[in-house]
C-alpha cells in the first residue's frame, strides 16, 4: 500500500475539480481516463495538423549527425489529423533497444509497452522509442540530443502534434537521456519521468530551466544520486526544499510526495520503492511486474496534469 504526501493541492480544490469535470475516473485508479482537466487547455498544434500523414507504424529512419537514426512509431488508432496529440519518447535502458520499450517483451509484452503507459493513453497519444547507438545513450558531443532535435522536426512535420505536451522517459541509461533532455531542452519538453537514472551519465548541458520533473528510485539503488538530480528541477522550479519520506527496506511499498510551492506547471514529483534497480516495481512482492506494477498510473497521472 502506497502512502501519497501531497503537499501542493488542497483537497477541496480536488473535490472542485472532479465536480466540474463530472464522471472523471478517480485519480488513484491504474486505468484512469486518459484525458484529464489539463488536457482541456488549449493545445500548440504542429504544422502538420490537418494534412493526411506520410508516417505510420513500425520502424523508420532519419538522417542525424552524418549517421543513421532508426526509431519506432506508433500512431494512435482512428488517428485525426485536426486532433493535436500528446508525444511521448519512451527511452531504452543500457542493452536494451527501441522493440523492447515498444512491445514491453522484456516485463510483459504488450501490457508494459512503452513503459506500461500505452495501454492507458486509449489512443490519446503518439508513441515513440527511439534506438540509441550502441544500445545506450552516450550522447558523446551531444549527438543524442541531436538525434531528438532531428526526431521532433522529422514527426511535427507529418503528425498533429501538441507542442506543449511533449514528454520524455526512460529506465537506467533511459533515464539519464531523460534527464539530459530536461537540462537541455526544458523548453521543448514538457515533462520528463527519470527511473533509476545511475547518474548524469548522458550528460546535463545547460541544467537550469524549469521542467515539470517526475522521478523514481528503489532505496537500495544508490538513491542518493536519484536524490541528487531531484534537487536540480527542486532547485530550478523554485520548489520548497524537503526530505521526502521514503519506505523502509524490507517494507515492499513505495511512498510518492509532491513537492509544494514550485512554480506554476513546473511541479516535481518524487517516488521513492523499496528495491533495486528496476523498471516495473509493485508492492507487496519484490522484482518487477508488468500487470502490478504501480509506476505507470503515477507516471500517467503526473503527465495527464498538463
Amino acid at each position: 500500500m502506497s502512502r501519497r504526501a501531497s503537499l501542493s493541492v488542497p483537497l477541496v480544490v480536488a473535490a472542485l475539480l472532479a465536480l466540474v469535470m463530472g464522471g472523471q475516473a478517480a485519480a488513484g485508479t491504474p486505468g484512469a481516463a486518459a484525458e484529464r482537466p489539463g488536457a482541456e487547455r488549449a493545445a500548440a498544434a504542429s504544422a502538420a495538423c490537418g494534412q493526411a500523414p506520410t508516417l505510420g507504424d513500425g520502424t523508420h529512419t532519419i538522417q542525424s549527425g552524418g549517421r543513421n537514426r532508426d526509431f519506432i512509431l506508433d500512431v494512435p488508432d482512428g488517428y485525426d489529423r485536426n486532433r493535436p496529440y500528446r508525444l511521448v519518447l519512451g527511452f531504452h535502458w543500457w542493452g536494451g533497444t527501441a522493440t523492447d520499450v515498444a512491445t514491453g517483451q522484456t516485463v510483459e509484452r504488450d501490457v508494459w509497452a512503452y513503459y506500461g503507459l500505452k495501454r492507458l493513453a486509449n489512443n490519446s497519444t503518439i508513441f515513440v522509442a527511439p534506438q540509441g547507438i550502441g544500445n545506450g545513450w552516450a550522447n558523446a558531443g551531444g549527438e543524442d540530443v541531436t538525434f531528438v532535435d532531428d526526431l521532433l522536426r522529422r514527426l511535427e512535420a507529418d503528425l498533429c502534434v501538441d507542442t506543449s505536451r511533449r514528454f520524455a522517459l526512460g529506465f537506467s541509461y533511459g533515464g539519464a537521456m531523460s534527464y539530459s533532455l530536461a537540462c537541455s531542452r526544458p523548453n521543448v519538453f514538457r515533462g520528463v519521468a527519470v527511473y533509476g537514472a545511475p547518474g548524469q551519465i548522458s550528460g546535463c548541458g545547460g541544467g537550469t530551466g524549469p521542467v515539470a520533473y517526475f522521478a523514481a528510485h528503489g532505496v537500495s539503488d544508490n538513491i542518493a544520486g536519484g536524490r541528487s538530480m531531484r534537487d536540480r528541477f527542486v532547485r530550478n522550479n523554485g520548489c520548497a526544499a524537503q526530505n521526502p519520506p521514503e519506505p523502509a527496506q524490507g517494507s515492499l511499498r513505495h511512498v510518492t510526495t509532491t513537492y509544494s510551492g514550485c512554480a506554476g506547471g513546473r511541479p516535481v514529483t518524487w517516488a521513492a520503492f523499496d528495491g533495486g534497480h528496476i523498471a516495473a516495481p509493485q508492492d507487496g512482492a519484490p522484482g518487477d511486474s508488468g500487470s502490478r506494477t504501480w509506476l505507470p498510473g503515477e507516471t500517467w497521472r503526473f503527465i495527464t496534469q498538463f
